[in-house]
């Protein structure tokens, strides 16, 4: 299996593709209007938290060190082996809790969860300069931990900043989104998704990072769970259901293919979803029968989207799951 060197966002220490945001925190902050609550939006494994971590790192170096053209705090750098190990006394990070016994992350983030930040904030900054709130996940926050984090969010005290990183807005509060100033991230362009696989997967052939930075749509996240699960393998398969709507035997073998790799159920219902729609799109440009067409395409995507959070929410059988999807390629247009 490839090796992935991406490090998980407190430990990264370079980002790419989000300049732009990079200089309109440091703005921000030298101008002395940095606004004490910022919501850092985008889709999923674009770098929001790398975002996040980095500006805070650079915020609790001192101004002595914070006189670069980027956010770049050394890996040597006491502030970043601090944040990077958790230790740091004036940052404190929340986020979903990892349920080892599922073994997956949980749910929602609860009230408990979030009253460490009240703690924080109600001292004085430990090194003298600011504290910094990281919430990783913010739209997972249940009701009674948004209420605490809105309070918390109406009377900040002095040189204090929480960095709300968020995949789904829309979940949020208004009153929340409203005490916060957005930072929206946007996907990367091909040229920096590139320049992100050629780090993280040194050892993988140009032309098999040009293909995971296609499937992924910008998102280099996206990419690296390709890369371990499969996704490659997984695409040429969705390929030729697509291309022969597999059954008989040949359906059990691509199934049993599927299942194989590691993730794979989810990761080959996403692509085929991904290619279903790509069909939809390119169909949707014709006369009224392509719009019919284009209808059933919707449909046959829909029920099979419902049968993936079916099996996944009720823990059913995925190798039937995956042979009904298939059956269901059979009525595309």
């Amino acid at each position: 299996m490839t090796a992935l060197t991406l490090l998980p966002p407190r430990e990264q220490d370079w980002l790419i593709g989000h300049e732009t945001a990079e200089r309109t925190l440091m703005s921000a902050a030298r101008t002395g209007r940095l606004h004490h609550a910022w919501l850092i939006t985008g889709p999923v494994g674009i770098g929001k938290a790398t975002l996040a971590f980095r500006f805070a790192r650079w915020l609790l170096s001192g101004p002595e060190r914070r006189a670069g053209d980027d956010l770049f705090v050394d890996r040597a750098d006491r502030v970043f082996r601090r944040v990077a190990a958790g230790s740091h006394s004036d940052l404190i990070t929340v986020a979903r809790s990892f349920d080892e016994k599922k073994q997956r992350f949980r749910g929602e983030i609860v009230v408990e969860d979030v009253r460490p930040i009240g703690d924080l904030l109600r001292r004085t900054a430990a090194e003298g300069g600011w504290r910094v709130v990281i919430i990783d996940g913010v739209e997972f926050l249940n009701r009674n931990a948004s209420n605490a984090l809105l309070k918390l969010l109406e009377e900040p005290p002095p040189h204090t900043v929480l960095l709300l990183v968020c995949a789904s807005p829309g979940r949020l509060l208004p009153t929340i989104r409203s005490r916060c100033r957005a930072l929206r991230l946007d996907v990367l362009d091909d040229a920096s998704m590139m320049k992100v696989l050629g780090r993280t997967l040194p050892d993988r052939e140009h032309a098999d990072r040009e293909v995971l930075a296609s499937l992924a749509h910008g998102s280099p996240g996206q990419a690296l769970v390709l890369a371990s699960e499969g996704g490659i393998a997984l695409d040429e398969l969705v390929r030729e259901a697509l291309a022969s709507r597999t059954s008989g035997s040949r359906a059990y073998q691509m199934v049993d293919a599927v299942n194989r790799q590691e993730g794979g159920f989810a990761t080959f219902l996403t692509l085929l979803g991904d290619a279903i729609s790509r069909e939809v799109r390119d169909a949707a440009r014709g006369n009224a029968a392509s719009d019919r067409a284009s209808d059933n395409d919707i449909s046959v995507w829909q029920q099979i989207r419902h049968v993936q959070d079916e099996t996944e929410r009720f823990n059913l059988d995925k190798r039937q799951a995956l042979l009904s999807s298939l059956d269901l390629l059979r009525s595309l247009s």
